[in-house]
């Protein structure tokens, strides 16, 4: 077992944060893309103003988990030549904040027969921004726990 870790920051090692940045302002872009296309700009801003508590955490929550990832595949090449890591992905941190506003679909949901589906994310939009933030703090904790075995073991 090695008793001392490398501390020195390794130019490898800002792609981590830079991907991570990249990850939760490429979020962000497909909340407000997809909300402004759907409902307008000032309506985007509106839910925003509403919502910023959910859906900044859930976008730094996603940027996170993809910094982790890519620092976990540095250390993994680095140390090992490689190897396959499966991680959590961002599609329910995505899907509640979009469900935040989905429920103004129901302008043209008819035309894709999912009016239902609809109703039902806009009763739950809350919680499921709940669940989104449950599965980002669960994502952070098993990437940041093989990330710590990783480097142990490197």
């Amino acid at each position: 077992m090695k008793t001392t870790m490398n501390t020195t920051v390794k130019t490898t090692d800002f792609a981590s944060l830079g991907f991570g940045a990249l990850a939760f302002l490429g979020l962000l872009g497909a909340y407000f893309g997809i909300l402004t296309l759907v409902s307008g700009w000032n309506f985007t801003l509106e839910q925003f103003s509403d919502f910023w508590y959910f859906i900044v955490p859930l976008g730094a929550g996603f940027g996170i988990q993809v910094g982790l990832f890519v620092y976990l595949k540095q250390v993994l090449k680095r140390h090992h030549g490689g190897g396959g890591v499966v991680a959590a992905t961002g599609t329910t941190s995505t899907a509640a904040m979009i469900s935040c506003c989905a429920h103004y679909l129901t302008n043209v949901a008819p035309l894709v027969g999912a009016t239902g589906a609809v109703v039902l994310i806009a009763q739950y939009q809350t919680e499921l921004f709940w669940v989104g933030l449950a599965f980002n703090a669960a994502g952070i904790v098993y990437i940041g726990r093989k990330v710590i075995l990783a480097r142990r073991y490197a």
